[in-house]
Protein backbone atom coordinates (compact mmCIF):
# COMPACT_ATOMS: atom_id res chain seq x y z
CA UNK A 1 0.00 0.00 0.00
CA UNK A 2 1.59 3.08 -0.90
CA UNK A 3 1.56 6.49 1.36
CA UNK A 4 1.48 10.14 0.53
CA UNK A 5 5.65 10.59 0.85
CA UNK A 6 6.21 8.03 -0.70
CA UNK A 7 7.13 10.78 -4.01
CA UNK A 8 7.62 13.83 -1.64
CA UNK A 9 12.01 14.62 -1.94
CA UNK A 10 10.77 17.73 0.08
CA UNK A 11 8.87 19.21 3.04
CA UNK A 12 8.70 22.39 4.45
CA UNK A 13 8.03 22.96 8.02
CA UNK A 14 6.48 26.07 9.40
CA UNK A 15 6.78 26.89 13.32
CA UNK A 16 3.44 28.58 14.23
CA UNK A 17 5.33 30.42 16.80
CA UNK A 18 7.24 32.01 14.15
CA UNK A 19 6.55 35.32 11.92
CA UNK A 20 7.56 34.97 8.11
CA UNK A 21 9.83 37.20 6.77
CA UNK A 22 8.14 40.61 6.00
CA UNK A 23 6.81 41.17 2.89
CA UNK A 24 6.05 37.08 2.48
CA UNK A 25 3.10 35.64 2.42
CA UNK A 26 1.70 32.20 3.11
CA UNK A 27 1.17 32.05 -1.03
CA UNK A 28 4.93 32.38 -1.85
CA UNK A 29 5.42 29.43 0.85
CA UNK A 30 2.81 26.97 -0.59
CA UNK A 31 4.73 28.31 -4.27
CA UNK A 32 7.50 27.58 -2.99
CA UNK A 33 7.76 23.89 -4.81
CA UNK A 34 8.04 21.86 -1.65
CA UNK A 35 5.82 18.52 -1.80
CA UNK A 36 4.21 19.04 1.30
CA UNK A 37 4.08 21.62 4.46
CA UNK A 38 4.36 20.28 7.90
CA UNK A 39 3.07 22.73 10.52
CA UNK A 40 4.28 22.45 13.98
CA UNK A 41 7.03 23.21 16.18
CA UNK A 42 8.75 22.65 19.57
CA UNK A 43 8.55 25.69 22.00
CA UNK A 44 5.16 27.97 23.05
CA UNK A 45 2.66 26.26 20.31
CA UNK A 46 -0.92 26.95 20.40
CA UNK A 47 -3.62 25.45 18.60
CA UNK A 48 -4.63 29.04 17.79
CA UNK A 49 -1.21 29.31 16.19
CA UNK A 50 -1.71 26.07 14.54
CA UNK A 51 -5.14 27.27 13.25
CA UNK A 52 -3.84 30.39 12.12
CA UNK A 53 -1.02 28.86 9.63
CA UNK A 54 -3.47 26.42 8.77
CA UNK A 55 -5.69 28.75 8.18
CA UNK A 56 -3.73 30.69 5.78
CA UNK A 57 -2.38 27.65 3.98
CA UNK A 58 -5.67 26.12 3.02
CA UNK A 59 -6.59 27.57 -0.36
CA UNK A 60 -3.84 26.49 -1.99
CA UNK A 61 -2.66 23.02 -3.47
CA UNK A 62 -0.17 21.71 -1.45
CA UNK A 63 -0.72 18.78 1.61
CA UNK A 64 -0.71 20.37 4.63
CA UNK A 65 -0.23 17.93 7.96
CA UNK A 66 -0.02 18.99 11.23
CA UNK A 67 2.62 17.64 13.32
CA UNK A 68 1.56 18.89 17.08
CA UNK A 69 4.41 18.73 20.34
CA UNK A 70 2.11 17.40 22.29
CA UNK A 71 -2.19 16.45 22.56
CA UNK A 72 -3.01 19.68 23.30
CA UNK A 73 -2.60 21.46 20.02
CA UNK A 74 -3.88 19.32 17.91
CA UNK A 75 -6.51 20.99 16.01
CA UNK A 76 -9.50 19.35 13.72
CA UNK A 77 -9.42 20.76 10.33
CA UNK A 78 -10.81 19.83 7.11
CA UNK A 79 -7.68 21.20 5.28
CA UNK A 80 -5.35 19.01 6.74
CA UNK A 81 -4.61 15.74 4.97
CA UNK A 82 -3.35 14.09 8.28
CA UNK A 83 -1.62 13.87 11.30
CA UNK A 84 2.09 13.48 11.83
CA UNK A 85 3.01 11.94 15.67
CA UNK A 86 6.48 11.65 16.88
CA UNK A 87 7.61 9.11 18.60
CA UNK A 88 11.11 9.92 20.18
CA UNK A 89 13.19 6.13 19.97
CA UNK A 90 16.03 7.95 22.07
CA UNK A 91 14.10 9.66 24.37
CA UNK A 92 15.83 9.41 27.95
CA UNK A 93 12.06 8.27 29.16
CA UNK A 94 9.23 6.91 28.17
CA UNK A 95 6.78 9.73 27.98
CA UNK A 96 7.98 10.76 24.29
CA UNK A 97 8.26 6.93 23.47
CA UNK A 98 4.58 6.39 24.35
CA UNK A 99 3.33 8.24 27.41
CA UNK A 100 2.14 11.55 25.70
CA UNK A 101 0.89 9.04 22.58
CA UNK A 102 -1.52 7.63 25.40
CA UNK A 103 -3.06 11.18 25.89
CA UNK A 104 -3.29 11.43 22.31
CA UNK A 105 -5.11 8.64 22.01
CA UNK A 106 -7.95 9.93 24.21
CA UNK A 107 -9.31 12.54 21.62
CA UNK A 108 -12.70 12.42 20.96
CA UNK A 109 -13.30 11.13 17.27
CA UNK A 110 -9.50 10.64 16.37
CA UNK A 111 -9.17 10.70 12.64
CA UNK A 112 -6.58 6.74 12.42
CA UNK A 113 -7.17 6.87 8.84
CA UNK A 114 -5.10 10.13 8.44
CA UNK A 115 -2.88 9.49 11.72
CA UNK A 116 0.81 8.66 10.91
CA UNK A 117 3.89 8.67 13.53
CA UNK A 118 7.36 9.20 12.57
CA UNK A 119 10.65 7.61 14.45
CA UNK A 120 12.52 10.28 15.65
CA UNK A 121 16.25 9.82 15.83
CA UNK A 122 17.66 13.30 17.54
CA UNK A 123 20.97 14.23 17.44
CA UNK A 124 21.47 17.58 17.98
CA UNK A 125 22.16 18.02 21.82
CA UNK A 126 21.63 21.67 21.77
CA UNK A 127 18.55 21.18 19.75
CA UNK A 128 14.91 22.33 21.78
CA UNK A 129 13.74 18.79 21.03
CA UNK A 130 16.42 17.16 22.05
CA UNK A 131 16.59 18.90 25.60
CA UNK A 132 12.97 18.91 26.14
CA UNK A 133 12.86 15.22 25.53
CA UNK A 134 15.88 14.51 27.41
CA UNK A 135 17.95 12.50 24.24
CA UNK A 136 21.00 10.54 24.05
CA UNK A 137 22.77 11.91 21.51
CA UNK A 138 25.52 10.70 21.65
CA UNK A 139 25.20 7.78 19.24
CA UNK A 140 27.54 6.68 16.60
CA UNK A 141 26.15 5.54 13.15
CA UNK A 142 25.50 1.63 13.73
CA UNK A 143 23.53 3.09 16.96
CA UNK A 144 21.75 5.16 14.54
CA UNK A 145 21.20 2.54 12.03
CA UNK A 146 20.29 0.25 14.54
CA UNK A 147 17.29 2.24 15.73
CA UNK A 148 16.35 3.13 12.27
CA UNK A 149 16.14 -0.74 12.34
CA UNK A 150 13.98 -1.42 15.33
CA UNK A 151 11.84 1.54 14.16
CA UNK A 152 11.32 -0.21 11.24
CA UNK A 153 11.26 -4.19 11.97
CA UNK A 154 10.04 -4.17 15.81
CA UNK A 155 7.74 -0.99 15.27
CA UNK A 156 6.89 -1.19 12.10
CA UNK A 157 7.06 2.60 11.55
CA UNK A 158 6.55 3.60 8.15
CA UNK A 159 8.87 6.99 8.64
CA UNK A 160 12.19 7.11 10.26
CA UNK A 161 13.22 10.86 11.08
CA UNK A 162 16.83 11.69 11.75
CA UNK A 163 16.18 15.04 13.84
CA UNK A 164 19.54 17.60 13.50
CA UNK A 165 17.22 20.76 14.00
CA UNK A 166 19.90 23.46 14.46
CA UNK A 167 22.50 22.38 12.55
CA UNK A 168 23.70 20.14 9.59
CA UNK A 169 24.39 16.34 10.49
CA UNK A 170 26.84 14.21 9.85
CA UNK A 171 26.22 12.18 6.43
CA UNK A 172 27.60 9.36 7.66
CA UNK A 173 24.90 8.96 10.37
CA UNK A 174 22.08 9.29 7.79
CA UNK A 175 23.41 7.23 5.30
CA UNK A 176 23.36 4.88 8.38
CA UNK A 177 20.55 4.93 9.16
CA UNK A 178 19.01 4.86 5.07
CA UNK A 179 21.09 1.68 4.54
CA UNK A 180 19.61 0.09 7.23
CA UNK A 181 15.34 0.66 6.22
CA UNK A 182 14.23 -2.08 3.52
CA UNK A 183 10.62 0.05 3.47
CA UNK A 184 10.27 2.71 5.70
CA UNK A 185 10.66 6.27 4.21
CA UNK A 186 13.77 8.35 5.69
CA UNK A 187 13.13 11.52 6.49
CA UNK A 188 16.03 13.92 7.25
CA UNK A 189 15.83 17.55 8.59
CA UNK A 190 18.59 19.89 10.21
CA UNK A 191 20.83 22.50 8.58
CA UNK A 192 19.80 22.27 5.22
CA UNK A 193 20.28 26.49 3.80
CA UNK A 194 21.20 26.02 0.13
CA UNK A 195 20.99 23.85 -3.39
CA UNK A 196 24.20 22.25 -2.23
CA UNK A 197 23.10 20.88 1.25
CA UNK A 198 20.01 20.18 -0.21
CA UNK A 199 21.46 18.24 -2.81
CA UNK A 200 23.98 16.58 -0.15
CA UNK A 201 21.22 15.32 2.31
CA UNK A 202 18.90 14.38 -0.12
CA UNK A 203 21.54 11.56 -1.42
CA UNK A 204 21.56 9.79 1.68
CA UNK A 205 17.77 10.24 2.47
CA UNK A 206 14.06 9.95 1.39
CA UNK A 207 12.89 13.06 1.77
CA UNK A 208 14.64 16.51 3.57
CA UNK A 209 12.78 18.63 5.70
CA UNK A 210 13.38 22.31 5.81
CA UNK A 211 12.07 24.83 8.87
CA UNK A 212 13.97 27.59 10.03
CA UNK A 213 15.48 28.59 6.74
CA UNK A 214 11.94 29.61 5.80
CA UNK A 215 11.60 31.95 8.70
CA UNK A 216 15.25 33.36 8.66
CA UNK A 217 16.14 33.44 4.72
CA UNK A 218 13.08 33.45 2.96
CA UNK A 219 11.10 31.84 -0.01
CA UNK A 220 13.77 31.90 -2.60
CA UNK A 221 15.83 30.21 -0.33
CA UNK A 222 13.46 27.75 0.37
CA UNK A 223 13.34 27.33 -3.56
CA UNK A 224 17.01 26.85 -3.90
CA UNK A 225 16.83 23.64 -1.17
CA UNK A 226 13.61 22.19 -3.06
CA UNK A 227 15.91 22.15 -6.53
CA UNK A 228 18.78 20.83 -4.50
CA UNK A 229 16.42 17.78 -3.12
CA UNK A 230 14.85 17.53 -6.55
CA UNK A 231 18.44 17.12 -8.23
CA UNK A 232 19.74 14.24 -5.93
Amino acid sequence: MSNPWDDWDHVLKVDPDKELRDGETFEDVCRTGTDAIEIGGTLDVTAEKMTRVVDAAAEYDVPLYQEPSNPGVVIDSPALDGYLIPTVFNAGGPFWITGAHKEWVRIDDLDWSRTHTEAYIVLNPEASVAQLTEANCDLAADDVAAYAKVAERMFGQEIVYVEYSGMFGDPEKVAAAHDALDDATLFYGGGIHDYESANEMAAHSDVIVVGDLLHDEGVDAVRETVKGAKDA
